[in-house]
């Protein structure tokens, strides 16, 4: 089930909704129904929060950039 993000029309306020099939979204802080769907950010896995320095990637040979499509050859 996905999280969806909205922010309610009538007090602004923003926050985040598991979803199934017969949910239908509610404003926690005023119950409205008026709510727009904020396109939310990328949020990385749960995982080891403890991860030790990361390996600078090589510079691509032809535009330069760390990572680039040629750096690994």
């Amino acid at each position: 089930m996905p999280i969806y993000e909205y922010r309610c029309r009538d007090c602004q306020s923003t926050f985040e909704v598991l979803i199934n099939r017969s949910t239908e979204p509610r404003c926690p802080g005023c119950a409205g129904g008026q709510l727009d769907k904020l396109i939310s950010t990328f949020s990385p896995a749960a995982g080891n929060h403890e991860a030790g320095p990361q390996a600078e990637l090589p510079a691509c040979g032809t535009c330069g950039v760390p990572g680039g499509p040629c750096a690994m050859y």
